[in-house]
């Protein structure tokens, strides 16, 4: 059975918040999907996950046209990889793309658009839906696939519980 959170947001700021949260709790090899409609905080969630992982969420933008975007500092990697622009791509595309070399441990992987990644490429994720809530509110799900994300779910949950 896979673990499973809801929280929500009322403020770009309380989902970065969220975000570092789970960045502080991720390992070299994380991999984090993500999905909702555009607009709904992806990007906003990386920002705070790249501060939790220890670095400058500022740096992080969309990498819509770029596809892949790498940061480092300090023994921390993030790879933040925008799959909008391909939808319906197999994995032998995704593999000529090099995707599966971002995904197999060097640092943490965040995906955006994760929906779009050929199935069963991975067995282990952590997946963040964002959907709109009312005005600036975020309903924000996290469900973990695989054994390491359950602790991620447990650890939050007894963060964010009263």
């Amino acid at each position: 059975m896979n673990a499973s959170l809801t929280v929500r947001t009322c403020s770009p700021e309380q989902t970065r918040a969220l975000g570092r949260e789970v960045g502080r709790r991720l390992w070299l090899g994380a991999v984090v999907g993500l999905d909702g409609d555009l607009g709904a905080g992806k990007t906003c969630f990386v920002k705070g996950l790249a501060v939790g992982l220890g670095l400058d969420g500022e740096e992080i933008t969309s990498p819509t046209f770029t596809l892949i975007a790498e940061h480092y500092r300090q023994g921390a990697a993030l790879f933040h990889i925008d799959l909008y622009r391909l939808e319906g791509l197999g994995a032998e595309d995704m593999e000529e793309l090099g995707l599966e070399e971002y995904l197999s441990g060097r640092g943490v992987s965040a995906v955006e658009w994760f929906r779009f990644l050929p199935a069963g490429l991975l067995e282990e994720y952590l997946l963040v839906s964002i959907r709109f809530g009312p005005a600036d509110a975020r309903v924000i799900t996290l469900t973990a696939y695989g054994g390491p994300y359950q602790g991620v779910i447990r650890q939050l949950g007894e963060h964010l519980s009263c």
